[in-house]
């Protein structure tokens, strides 16, 4: 028998990187040739790294179509444009259809009060909302099976972590990111930043191609991540590296943690479900919860742990997905409740526009300006 011919690149980091990648999309059935997938390449090394993996992916026809999206935010000059310059240089490279807009992220941010990162974070999922119907249009994929590709990496993960640590966080917070969340998904969380790194410099190493700028670098590094100033600068630059000097694998260690986490949350999440649909009734209205929600004299026999869950749920339904639901408002609404039975009498106004008022048939929660046109009913009567 004849002795099978090693591959030169079979033990590379690429490969490796390769991989991991498709064991976390097969494992969580991520993608699939049924896809269209947008990816979102910033031109930093993670992102930079995801489009080399997903070409190659495309190349061995695991996914349907591909194209790329660079937002230029407008914050950093000349360094922003030469950003955009090295995506688009890089899609054309690996034949991908490349979407570029530009946000003026900083004049958003003081219109609408929000910090820059914010502000930054919420209009790129508009943008990559509105490329991937243009693309999924372009090429006859059903919008449902179109997939927003980031490159969140086990880094990114770990630091979310360790910020919510130090701020709080709500039901579900220390699982950190999703790999999948609605069209969003995330097939580099398993690997750590030096891992896709190390991936683009063996293509280099091995006579792949790949894309540099015009100082020879590989990716684009954004100097302000460096700035520990900033919340997420300081856990990168001084948190995370202090809790590796304790365990040299926390990668691995906290990764393994948080999915651990998820698994329980996920359980968590179904019993508040059906906790929900047994106990929650939605005040009138055209989208669930739109003017409130109603909690029944049964709602106190639900467990406290699932019945934050619940109300938590229903607050971010009334808000909006992207709103904070503080804990306090939970804790207000919860403490309707005493002894098993709602409290006659009981009334609170939580988040500023929120009331939420109790007698023995149960708890109301809704928009201050319906509870007073109700109560405004009453008294007129």
């Amino acid at each position: 028998m004849a002795k099978k011919e090693r591959n030169p690149l079979s033990s590379n980091a690429f490969d490796k990187a390769y991989d991991t990648m498709m064991q976390t999309i097969c494992e969580r059935s991520l993608l699939s040739k049924d896809h269209a997938c947008l990816l979102m390449v910033s031109g930093g090394s993670d992102s930079t790294a995801l489009a080399y993996l997903m070409a190659r992916l495309r190349q061995e026809e695991g996914v349907g179509a591909l194209a790329m999206l660079h937002v230029n935010h407008m914050l950093r000059g000349s360094e922003a444009d030469a950003d955009a310059a090295f995506a688009e240089r890089l899609a054309a490279a690996l034949d991908i259809p490349f979407f570029c807009c530009q946000i003026d992220i900083a004049a958003e941010a003081r219109m609408s009060g929000e910090n820059v990162e914010a502000t930054a974070r919420k209009e790129r999922y508009v943008a990559a909302s509105e490329a991937l119907s243009s693309m999924c249009e372009h090429e006859g994929f059903p919008l449902e099976k179109g997939r927003i590709v980031v490159a969140h990496s086990a880094d990114d993960r770990i630091e979310n972590f360790f910020m919510r640590a130090i701020v709080g966080t709500g039901p579900g917070g220390f699982r950190s990111m999703l790999y999948e969340n609605g069209a969003v998904v995330r097939p580099l969380l398993d690997l750590a930043r030096q891992d896709l790194r190390d991936a683009i410099q063996a293509r280099q190493e091995l006579g792949m191609p790949v894309i540099s700028d015009a100082f020879g670098a590989l990716w684009r590094e954004d100097a302000t991540n460096a700035h520990t100033d900033r919340f997420r600068a300081y856990v990168r630059m001084n948190l995370v590296p202090r809790a590796r000097e304790w365990n040299e694998n926390l990668t691995e260690t906290l990764t393994r943690t948080m999915n651990l986490i998820a698994d329980e949350d996920d359980y968590l999440a179904h019993l508040a479900s059906l906790a929900r649909n047994e106990n929650v009734e939605r005040l009138d209205g055209d989208l669930p919860m739109a003017q409130g929600f109603f909690l029944p004299p049964t709602f106190a026999e639900v467990p406290l742990p699932i019945a934050r869950r619940v109300v938590h749920n229903c607050l971010k339904d009334m808000r909006g997905a992207s709103a904070r639901v503080d804990r306090a408002c939970v804790d207000a609404i919860l403490d309707a409740f005493a002894d098993g039975a709602p409290k006659s009498g009981y009334v609170a106004n939580i988040q500023g526009d929120i009331a939420v008022s109790s007698n023995k048939r149960g708890v109301r929660v809704e928009f201050m300006e319906r509870f007073r046109q109700r109560r405004g009913r009453k008294l007129s009567r």
